[in-house]
Order: C-alpha cells, then sequence, then structure tokens
C-alpha cells in the first residue's frame, strides 16, 4: 500500500519547502540586480505564469497519476526513457553531497553564534576570520593536498543524520510532520528579519538598487533567458521531487491550486529574501562604504555580510548572539527542507524498482551521500569544486532534463489527458492554453536556456588557463560523465517490483 499525504496543508508545506532552499537567499536578489532591477520582474512572473506553474501542474498530475518517481515515470511512457528518470534523481543526489557542506556552515555558524551570546568569542562584527577558518583556502580546485575542514565534516555528519532520521520514516511520518512545523516557521522568522532589515538605516539604497527598474534592459534576450533559469532552478522542476511528492497525492486532491500555491510561495520567498538582502547591504554600503558586491554573489552573503549586520541590531551581546542563532537557524531549516526533499526523489524511485526496504535504502543513500559530501568539505572542494560541479549540474543537466521532460510527457502521454486529469478535482481549472505552453511555448523557451548556458560554459573555457580548463573538464565534464553511466547501469538492472509492467 503506497503512502499517502495526510493532509493538503502538509503536501503544501512539503512542496513549499522543498522549493525555498538556501539558493533564493542570494540568487535571485543578484539575478535581479544584475538583469534590470525592478525591470527584471515583468520576466520573472512571466515566466512563473508560463514556465513554472505549467510544468509544476503536469510533474503533479502526472505523479499522482502513475503512482511512482520519475524512473516509473519515465518507464510507464516508453521503456527506454527509464534511463531520464534515472539522470533526474541522480541530480538531487549529486546536489545533496555539496549542497550539506553549505548547510553545515550554517550549523557552524549556530554554534558560533551561542557561542557569541554567551561571551566565548566575539566574531559578528568581524566574521572574515572565522569564515576563513571553518573554509579554509586553496590554491585552485586541483590543490587536493591543501587540507580539510574538520568543522564542516563534523557538522556534515549532523547534517545527514537529520537528513537520514526524516527521510526513513517516510511521507507522512518523517517528512508531512518536518515540513508542517518548519516550512511555515520558516516563513515568518524570515519575515521579522525582513522588516527588520527594511528599518536599518540605509535600507533604502539597497532597495533603490534592487528595484529601481532600467527598461533599456528588457529587450535584451539575456533578461528573459536569466529570468525563465532562475524560475526553474529555484521551483525544484525536472530533478524528480515534484513528481515524487505528486505520486503520493490522493486521488482526489487539487493539483492546480497546490501547483499555483507551491509555486507563488516559493516566489513570496524570492522577493523576501530580495528585501532581506538588498535592505541589508544597502545598510552596510551606507555604513561602511562597502560595494553591493563586496561580501560576492552567493554564500558570502549570508556567511559574510549578515553576521555583521546582525552585530549592529543590538549592543547587547547577548541578543547578538541570540539573534545570529536564530538567523542561521532559518538558514539550517531553508536547506534541511529541500535537502530531504531530494533524498526522497531518488528514494521513491528506487523503491518504485527495487525490492528493498526504505530505512536499508535511504541509509544506503546516505552513507554515499555523506562520503561524497566529506569531498567538498576539502578546501579544494568547498572554495572551488562546489561551484564547478554546481554550475554543470545546474547550467546543462536540470535545464536539459526539463526539456526532455515536457516533450517526453507533452506528446507521449498527452496534455490533453493529463489536463482532465489535473483538472478533475481542482478548485479551479486550467483551459487549453495549458497545452499549448507545455507543447510549444515552455520547450522553445527551455531550449533557449539549455542552448545559452551550454555556450556560456564552453566559450567560458576559451578565458581560463590551463589548471581552469583542467579542472572544468574533470569536475564539471567528469560528473556529468558519472551521472549519466551510473543513470545507465540503475537502468540496465531488472525491476524486481511489479511497479512497472512491460
Amino acid at each position: 500500500m503506497r503512502e499517502k499525504w495526510q493532509s493538503r496543508k502538509g503536501f503544501i508545506f512539503a512542496a513549499a519547502g522543498a522549493a525555498i532552499g538556501l539558493g533564493n537567499l542570494w540568487r535571485f536578489p543578484f539575478q535581479a540586480y544584475k538583469n534590470g532591477g525592478g525591470a527584471f520582474l515583468l520576466p520573472y512572473f512571466v515566466a512563473l505564469i508560463t514556465c513554472a506553474i505549467p510544468l509544476m501542474i503536469m510533474e503533479y498530475a502526472y505523479g499522482r497519476k502513475i503512482r511512482g518517481g520519475s524512473v516509473k515515470a519515465f518507464a510507464d511512457l516508453n521503456k527506454k526513457a527509464e534511463v531520464v528518470g534515472w539522470i533526474q534523481v541522480m541530480v538531487p543526489i549529486i546536489v545533496m553531497m555539496y549542497y550539506s557542506a553549505i548547510i553545515a556552515v550554517s550549523v557552524i555558524f549556530m554554534i558560533f553564534s551561542l557561542g557569541h551570546a554567551f561571551g566565548m568569542i566575539n566574531w559578528l562584527s568581524d566574521p572574515g576570520p572565522i569564515m576563513g577558518m571553518v573554509t579554509g583556502s586553496a590554491e585552485n580546485a586541483l590543490d587536493l593536498g591543501a587540507g580539510i575542514s574538520m568543522y564542516i565534516l563534523i557538522a556534515v555528519i549532523f547534517v545527514w543524520l537529520c537528513n537520514w532520521l526524516i527521510v526513513k520514516k517516510g511521507i507522512s511520518g518523517g517528512i508531512e510532520k518536518m515540513s508542517t512545523l518548519f516550512t511555515p516557521m520558516l516563513m515568518v522568522l524570515m519575515v521579522v528579519f525582513m522588516i527588520n532589515a527594511v528599518r536599518l538605516q540605509g535600507s533604502t539604497i539597497g532597495l533603490e538598487a534592487l528595484f529601481k527598474p532600467d527598461f533599456s534592459k528588457i529587450l535584451n534576450p539575456s533578461i528573459w533567458v536569466s529570468a525563465y533559469a532562475q524560475v526553474f532552478f529555484s521551483t525544484t522542476l525536472a530533478v524528480g521531487v515534484m513528481i515524487a511528492y505528486g505520486s503520493y497525492l490522493h486521488e482526489k486532491a487539487d493539483v492546480v491550486n497546490s501547483a499555483f500555491i507551491t509555486v507563488f510561495a516559493n516566489a513570496s520567498f524570492d522577493l523576501i529574501a530580495g528585501v532581506l538582502v538588498f535592505s541589508t547591504l544597502g545598510y552596510l554600503v551606507n555604513s561602511i562604504g562597502v560595494e553591493f558586491t563586496s561580501f560576492g554573489t552567493g554564500a558570502g552573503v549570508a556567511f559574510i555580510a549578515f553576521p555583521i549586520a546582525i552585530s549592529t541590531m543590538s549592543q547587547n551581546v547577548f541578543v547578538q548572539g541570540l539573534l545570529g542563532f536564530v538567523f542561521f537557524f532559518c538558514l539550517f531549516i531553508a536547506g534541511l527542507s529541500s535537502s530531504i526533499s531530494m533524498l526522497e526523489s531518488f528514494a521513491t524511485a528506487a523503491l518504485d524498482k527495487f525490492k528493498i526496504s526504505r530505512e536499508k535504502l535511504v541509509t544506503i543513500i546516505s552513507l554515499v551521500g555523506f562520503a561524497g559530501s566529506a569531498c567538498f568539505a576539502s578546501y579544494a572542494g568547498f572554495n572551488y569544486i562546489l561551484d564547478i560541479v554546481d554550475a554543470y549540474v545546474g547550467n546543462i543537466i536540470i535545464a536539459g532534463l526539463g526539456l526532455v521532460e515536457v516533450i517526453l510527457i507533452s506528446y507521449i502521454y498527452g496534455t490533453g489527458k493529463l489536463r482532465e486529469e489535473a483538472n478533475a478535482f481542482s478548485d479551479f481549472r486550467v483551459g487549453k492554453w495549458w497545452d499549448y505552453l507545455l507543447r510549444y511555448f515552455t520547450p522553445l523557451l527551455l531550449g533557449a536556456v539549455v542552448i545559452t548556458n551550454l555556450f556560456n560554459l564552453v566559450t567560458g573555457l576559451f578565458n581560463q588557463d590551463s589548471v581552469g580548463i583542467l579542472s572544468n573538464i574533470v569536475f564539471g565534464w567528469g560528473t556529468v560523465l558519472i551521472m549519466v553511466g551510473a543513470s545507465v547501469l540503475f537502468y540496465k538492472r531488472k525491476w524486481t517490483t511489479d511497479a512497472h509492467q512491460e
């Protein structure tokens, strides 16, 4: 008997938690900042309507229909298409390996914040040395002898332990319970931090930099490609997560409305993150005269800029430490809610095909995942290899899988039939516009994203030295080959369950 979500609320919180992650906190703000500010919001919302929502409805509806994860989903379409499903669920496994290392830094900073609160270490006003101590340094991605961060390695054990404990308990007993508690808590805490950030002196400088529209950029095709890429990646589509979650829906569950809620919850978090990040950066620009990109456009914002901002919220050391703990706890929850969905994506797919207990499977995946995370705990891994692997998985594999998925499901299963099934028990119905988007419009746009990203990656190699080129070949294309190779091996294994009928 297949498990089911116990409530619509639990499903929505789990799906929203899967979509909302650490990447939202910096990817959307800086994509908007460099792509026309307020003008970026137009292509962003167009992308939500024409790409994210149609695909979310498709994945929920098809997952519910076939009662299986990505592997069963594609195997039921065509025997040879099963390999596409395996490549999809390989993505979250690889992403979890380096994503867990970033979550681990949040755990470390939670502990350091408590140390700050009790006067054991004073670091929030100057987090650079602590960040340097935790992440270390290496000359390049090939500098594998530079060392390993014991801080990250120990914290990664804790992260994977949390993943294992939650996912092994299943959908209703683990993921739904965790998500119902932590997803609303995360949203409330982030809104509180956003309101406080807006009140900081100089916040308007940051908000103007983020939202002041530069309409001269609106006709630039690259802005539209960036908007679609942002929406596509931030909603956790095409990596098996939402198909897996959809497979645990009740037969009479509302698919259409749930998809809208999930997408707009994620978009709301993008906007909250944008206001929070740039209000904070505006304060720092105003008070210490730095540039908006002084802390980078990635994790540096969360791990360098925010501790400084937190230290200014109160003169009381205990309050500073407590605020720091709450903030990094938010990051930890955002990361964990995404990582458990990634683990479930692979688990659902494997349980569909192989007769194995959930607990044993999740244990195996967790041990393999931790071994991978240990590599990213190395100084070269965290500072260089992580970015390379992320670029290749995100820009080539995920976008490519989205393109293949929408074509296969739309043309083999049929959008008309799927639309009827999605509408059957939904509060409001989607019309034939949904079919046209999935069959024509979305594939064209995703194709443009794939081609643009591939072109940028290949041409970018010519601007690098020999070490950079070799690093991209080994860790970038090497990761792609490992994912495809492992997928083919799983594909060739015989089905030991009756989930898929030949």
